[in-house]
Parts: C-alpha cells; sequence; structure tokens
C-alpha cells in the first residue's frame, strides 16, 4: 500500500504572503522534520534568514552563503502550524516521528478578496499550502553484511569441488 507511510496536512484560504510561502516552501523541501521545526524557529528568531531565490527584487542581503534573504514572520508561524499538524497525523497513524521528512510541500493561489479602505480597495493575500510527510526507510546494515558471507560460502565450496573431482580421477 502507497499511503500506508505518508500523512498529509492541507491548510486553506491562510492569510498570508503566497510569494514568502513559496520561497519558505522551497527553502524546507526534502528535509527532516525535526531539523525543519529548528529552522523555522530560528527564523522567527531572526537568527537565519529565509534564502528569496526567485521574488527577490528590493531584498536586501544577508550574512553567510546566501544572496538575498528575509525573516517573513506571519507565514512561518502558520507553515510550521502546517507541520506539526501533519506530524501529529503521522503519530496518529502509527509512524515513527523521529524518521519523518518532508516529501512535498505544494503552494497555490488561494480566493481573492477585496479589503475596504478610505482611499481605495486591495485585494486580500491568501494561499493554499498542502504539507505531505513522508517515513524514512531504515537502511538494512545487517543484509549486506549476511550477503558476503553467503558468498564466502558458495567459494568454498566451489574450492571444495575440485577435490573431490581430483580424488576421483585419482582413485582411477
Amino acid at each position: 500500500m502507497k499511503n500506508a507511510h505518508i500523512a498529509t496536512a492541507k491548510g486553506t484560504n491562510i492569510p498570508i504572503s503566497r510569494k514568502n510561502s513559496i520561497e519558505i516552501a522551497s527553502f524546507i523541501r526534502g528535509k527532516d522534520v525535526s531539523k525543519i521545526k529548528k529552522t523555522l524557529e530560528n527564523v522567527l528568531k531572526e537568527k537565519t534568514a529565509v534564502p528569496f531565490k526567485r521574488f527577490n527584487k528590493d531584498r536586501g542581503h544577508k550574512k553567510g552563503p546566501i544572496a538575498a534573504g528575509r525573516f517573513p514572520k506571519k507565514a512561518t508561524k502558520e507553515i510550521l502550524k502546517l507541520i506539526e499538524s501533519a506530524e501529529a497525523n503521522a503519530q496518529n497513524k502509527g509512524l515513527n516521528s523521529e524518521s519523518l521528512t518532508l516529501s512535498t510541500i505544494v503552494v497555490n493561489k488561494g480566493t481573492t478578496q477585496w479589503r475596504h479602505g478610505r482611499q481605495r480597495r486591495r485585494q486580500r493575500k491568501m494561499c493554499h499550502i498542502e504539507v505531505t510527510v513522508e517515513e524514512k526507510e531504515e537502511k538494512k546494515k545487517a543484509t549486506k553484511k549476511e550477503e558476503p558471507k553467503k558468498i564466502e560460502k558458495t567459494v568454498k565450496e566451489k574450492k571444495d569441488t575440485p577435490k573431490k573431482e581430483e580424488t576421483k580421477e585419482e582413485k582411477k
């Protein structure tokens, strides 16, 4: 069954910027859930900047290996809630929460609403986010160790077979 090792969480019409959410999603995609939580908490504390690679017009440079970056706090809080929800769903399914990785995170444009003001009106920023968490398969080291033993046995058997043939020929 394919869905046995997968847990998902969805957020619809979350009132956050879609562009910031896309940058955060590309920053955390494919990482371990425990590492993601730590990095997003550091973003909230303004210790780690989210690198802006796509939507980086008029973004200032940050220290370290990234070029343009920011600390999008509102979007970070909402995405952190979704990741924690997906982790809780995985625990409810019986998956190991220590070996979870973020396999997919998709950010889509949400419904648009007009916000009214005194001077002019604006459209409200909203987006849909879907998070999928997958359990990592642990590498089986025991099977790798067993395979060389099987090979050794076959080599010993091959060594034994010529000796038996030689003894039969000598008897004749």
